[in-house]
Parts: C-alpha cells; sequence; structure tokens
C-alpha cells in the first residue's frame, strides 16, 4: 500500500482521472492507447521480462468509489512506456473495505428503534455536548413502528412505499422517520464535533459484549468502546413451527411482519396475488386485516384471518366485545375463521396449503407474537427472566453496572403490578427516555404505567393500560358514541396520530365526575364507546378505554392508587363518557 501512495504521487495527473471516477460513484471509465490482454496482477513488476519493454513501469492504483450503501475499491494498472501513458482496467473484481468507524463512543445504544431514539434525545437535553452512537442491524434510520399497520395502509399515494410518508387520522402528513439524515451526525465524524451530536450506523450488529472491558464487538469484527451503553434491541417475530418445517416454497410466501421492509413486501405482494392469509387474532393481526381488508375490493384480494381464540383479541377483550370487533372485522370484507388451530402447512399446485377445514393461499402472514432479542445475554452475563423474558433490570432499568435495558427487551419490576414486559411504543418511549436520564446521572425509578393503542382502521379504536387479560373479570361501562368518538376525530383534537405522546399527567387533576348523574341505558350489543376495568381481587389492575380518548392519565391515576371500588359504574363516570 505504501508503494501505491507513492506512486500515486509520482503520478497525479494520472490519478486524478482515477479520483473523479471515483467521486462519480464508481463510474468506470478506461482510456485506452493499447490493449495488454496477457496482464494481470500476478505478473505485475517494475521491470517485467520478455516482450522488449525493459523500461515499462505498472503501478497499481487503488481507489475507493462508493455503490450504493457501500465503500468499495476499483483497481486501475497505469503502464507507462517511455513519455505514453496508457490506462488499463485490471479484471480483479472489487473488494469491500471496511469503513473506518469509531473506537469510542462515550453513550453506545445497542438497536435503533423507539427506545434507542428516545434515549439519545434524553441524553442529549441532559448532556448538551454528548456524543451518542446508535448501532442498528436494520438499514434504516430510526423511525417509528406503529404506522406500519395502521396509517400507511391507508395512504392515497402510490408512492408510499418509497416516501413512507402517510397522513395521519387528522390528515396531518408527516413521515414514518423520527428525524431526516441532515439531523444526525456522520459516525467517522462523531469524535471531531465539537458540540457532540447522534449517530447511526446502520446494518451492524453487536454480536459480543465485553462488560468488563466496556467493549463491544460487531458482525465483521470490529470493536468499540464505551462508558455507558443501552441495550434496546427489541424483539423477533415469532414464526410458528409448522411454517418452519414446510419448507422453502412455504418459508419464501411467509412475512413475519416487523420493519419497513416487511412493510414494503407485504403492500407490493398485496397488488399481486389473489389472497392473503393472516394467522393470529392479537393487535398486530387485527390492525393488518382490517387493513388488507378494505382495500381487497378495489384490487381484487381475498383476505382471510384465523386465530384459535373464539374471536379477535380474544386474550384481551371481553367475550361481547371480542365478538363485536370480530364481527367489525368481518365487515371490513375479512374472512374470519375463529377456533382455527393450524395443524400443518404445505405447498401443492402453486398454493400455499393449511391444512383446516379449507385452507389454500398464496401468501401467509404469521402476527403470532414476538420474541424479545436477547443474544447478548451470555457474552454480557446479563439475566433474562424465565417467566417473561427479556433482560432482568432494577428500578431504574440498570442490568449491570453501565448497563441499561429499554423498551421490548426489558424486563422490569412495577410497583404496582409485578415483573412485567411491555411491548408497546408508549413504554418504548417512556423507557427509553428514563434509561437516557439515568445513563447521564439521574437514578430515577421506573414508576410509569405505559398505555398502548390499536385502530381498526379510522372509525373503532381503543387505548388500555395496566394488565389486560380476558381472563380476569371485567366490568364494563358503555355509552352511545357520538360522531367525534372515532381515532380520526380524536387525532384532530389532539393534533398528533401518536396518541401517547401526546398525554399530560395535568389532565388527570382537572377532571371531575358529576356523581350525582345516574347512568342513562345502553342498547344490548351498542359498545359505541366506553371503559372497561380489569380486577383483580376487587382492585382495577387494568383499563381499556373504547372509542374513548385523550383520558389516559385518568386511568393511570386510577391504577396507581390501588384502591377497591364499591361501584365501578360511579368511577366510570371520571370519563365523562356519557358527553355530547
Amino acid at each position: 500500500m505504501l508503494k501505491c501512495r507513492a506512486a500515486w504521487r509520482r503520478l497525479a495527473p494520472l490519478a486524478r482521472a482515477s479520483s473523479t471516477l471515483c467521486r462519480q460513484n464508481a463510474k468506470r471509465a478506461v482510456l485506452r492507447n493499447e490493449r495488454r490482454p496477457d496482464l494481470n496482477c500476478s505478473q505485475m513488476s517494475t521491470a517485467p521480462s520478455g516482450g522488449g519493454r525493459e523500461n515499462t513501469l505498472y503501478v497499481v492504483l487503488v481507489g475507493a468509489a462508493c455503490l450504493g450503501g457501500g465503500v468499495y475499491c476499483s483497481s486501475l494498472v497505469f503502464t507507462l512506456e517511455h513519455s505514453a501513458a496508457v490506462v488499463q482496467e485490471t479484471a480483479v473484481e472489487p473488494t469491500p473495505v471496511v469503513p473506518v468507524l469509531p473506537e469510542h463512543a462515550p453513550y453506545l445504544l445497542i438497536g435503533g428503534g423507539t427506545a434507542s431514539f428516545a434515549a439519545a434525545r434524553s441524553i442529549r437535553a441532559r448532556d448538551p455536548r454528548a456524543r451518542v452512537l446508535i448501532i442498528t442491524d436494520e438499514q434504516d434510520l430510526p423511525y417509528m413502528r406503529p404506522p406500519l399497520s395502521k396509517e400507511l395502509w391507508f395512504s392515497d399515494d402510490p408512492a408510499v412505499t418509497e416516501t413512507l410518508r402517510f397522513k395521519q387520522w387528522n390528515g396531518k402528513e408527516r413521515s414514518i422517520y423520527f428525524q431526516p439524515p441532515s439531523f444526525y451526525v456522520d459516525p467517522v465524524e462523531l469524535t471531531k464535533v465539537e458540540n457532540g451530536g447522534v449517530a447511526v450506523m446502520t446494518g451492524k450488529k453487536v454480536v459480543h459484549m465485553d462488560v468488563r472491558g466496556n467493549k463491544v464487538r460487531l458482525c465483521d469484527g470490529s470493536e468499540i468502546t464505551y462508558d455507558k451503553c443501552l441495550i434496546a434491541t427489541g424483539g423477533i417475530p415469532r414464526n410458528m413451527q409448522v411454517i418452519e418445517r414446510a419448507g422453502e416454497e412455504v418459508t419464501k410466501r411467509t412475512t413475519l411482519f416487523r420493519k419497513i421492509d416487511d412493510f414494503k413486501s407485504l403492500e407490493k405482494i398485496s397488488r399481486t396475488v389473489k389472497s392473503i392469509t393472516i394467522i393470529g387474532g392479537g393487535f398486530l393481526g387485527s390492525e393488518l386485516a382490517c387493513a388488507l381488508g378494505r382495500k381487497s375490493a378495489d384490487v381484487g384480494l381475498e383476505v382471510m384471518q384465523m386465530f384459535p381464540e373464539k374471536g379477535n383479541m380474544g386474550k384481551v377483550l371481553p367475550e361481547y366485545l371480542s365478538n363485536w370487533t370480530t364481527e367489525k372485522v368481518r365487515r371490513e370484507g375479512v374472512q374470519v375463521l375463529t377456533e382455527a388451530l393450524v395443524k400443518n402447512v404445505n405447498f401443492k399446485e402453486g398454493k400455499v396449503e393449511i391444512k383446516l377445514k379449507d385452507g389454500r393461499t398464496d401468501h401467509i402472514v404469521a402476527a403470532v407474537g414476538l420474541e424479545p432479542n436477547v443474544d447478548l445475554a451470555t457474552s454480557g452475563g446479563l439475566e433474562v427472566d424465565s417467566d417473561f423474558g427479556g433482560y432482568r433490570v432494577n428500578a431504574e432499568l440498570q442490568a449491570r453496572s453501565n448497563i441499561w435495558v429499554a423498551g421490548d427487551a426489558a424486563c422490569f419490576y412495577d410497583i404496582k403490578l409485578g415483573r412485567r414486559r411491555v411491548e408497546h411504543h408508549d413504554h418504548a418511549v417512556v423507557s427509553g427516555r428514563l434509561a437516557g436520564e439515568n445513563m447521564t446521572g439521574a437514578s430515577k425509578p421506573y414508576w410509569h404505567q405505559s398505555m398502548f393503542w390499536s385502530d381498526l382502521g379510522p372509525d373503532v379504536g381503543y387505548e388500555a393500560i395496566g394488565i389486560v387479560d380476558s381472563s380476569l373479570p371485567t366490568v364494563g361501562v358503555f355509552a352511545k358514541a357520538t360522531a367525534k368518538d372515532t381515532p380520526k376525530a380524536a387525532t384532530e383534537q389532539s393534533g398528533t396520530g401518536i396518541r401517547s405522546e401526546s398525554e399530560t399527567e395535568a389532565v388527570a387533576g382537572k377532571m371531575s365526575p358529576t356523581l350525582s348523574t345516574p347512568i342513562p341505558p345502553v342498547a344490548k350489543d351498542d359498545y359505541g364507546k366506553g371503559v372497561i376495568f380489569y380486577l383483580r381481587d376487587n382492585v382495577v389492575v387494568g383499563i381499556i378505554l373504547w372509542n374513548v380518548f385523550n383520558r389516559m392519565p385518568i386511568a393511570r391515576k386510577i391504577i396507581k392508587d390501588g384502591e377497591q371500588h364499591a361501584d365501578l359504574n360511579e368511577v366510570a363516570k371520571l370519563f365523562n363518557i356519557h358527553e355530547d
């Protein structure tokens, strides 16, 4: 390499041509005054024997050329014979060049999701000159996941898979990315920028942690040391054994929905196949079923949803409300198969065949849950919870000295509800924010009761908090819905589509019930809007607000108080569900 550099300096006029080509994204140009087919790398020397070319000098110049997302070498052979310069291209294939990475990051965040971004923002708020490095195995900058199964599917923009911009239910447009590329610092420049910043290394996976040495190793063998580290690796979509055993033809016709690439792929598939079957009746499965069902009539797509429960969201909603939700999904154009257990899947006559009463489809979406990503547990000596999965952390979200965990991968202790692991956006935001604060020395405990929400299109949605398990006793109080009791109307009022981010604790103190007002009767099966309380030992441990929005601080306070209530109809009045 030293000889190459020396030769480059000697041949600067000719080298400029190669350098210019590299800057133009490796558009190779060959200036040919003569052709030497007999020349290869093993024959190059300053004094080749034979051929009468004793005064010929061959020099290899290696220049970096950017191709796509990577950096590659472009090898050019310069032949000098007497005073004539001849440029020839060798047959050497481009060789990947390992980019220069920062060797040290004061704040190292593993994972590029919501929790990581929230932590980065929190760190910078408390330490404005902080240098934060985010490492993610995805190819994208940090982005929000909820729109992947919600608003993006209802966009009228035919280029939505490229722009990843969408209109919220309130009509306001935004990007799925938290910040544009200009917000971030180049990782190579992170140690040099005067006022610090946030850098993101995409397409890199941390495979090993040396907690004693405060060091991590990446998949390419490079190592980075840190002062403080956050693990926010999220989760991996769970697959079904019957699909895994079915072979390649079935596997390549199955989507495990989680990332931007999954959305892009499934959106394209929905326009090219005749039928899609969604396996799973939880949040994700039901949202995707409604989204695909809504567009099925326009593109001639048959959409089927199947699950082992008696109704949609059967593990969460009380049976009567689960049945109502199932009918709602059917009205969206979805064939819903309840109490359906998939016993076998195979590929036959160009179709994926599911062994049930009847089940042949072009494509499968398996929405059957998430496995927390705990790949670093062994090398990092981190404890994984045997009941809930995820890394066990203390009240400050700390797993070990200088190591914190946030988001889906964190198994934390809830002082009201016991040890838990939560897989929702609001928890990722709040736990990431708190972990970031604690990484800068705040030493705050995690007491927040995170909420989650799900929308079955723009007309029906719910928000939930605490333990919402259909096996618990429940009490539901409902009222007749009005035009403003929809997710669309709620976002128009709040100004944001990510409802959890618009919450404020101050609202809870301002709301007061009118206890003397009797609750009007509601027609049977009219679940327009309401409140469902989940009880354990006669104490409210979970609440679902059904088409009731911007009241979550009240629900949070009820759970925090942990009191027994003689009449939950009176408690329901706190939410003013009978107002017009």
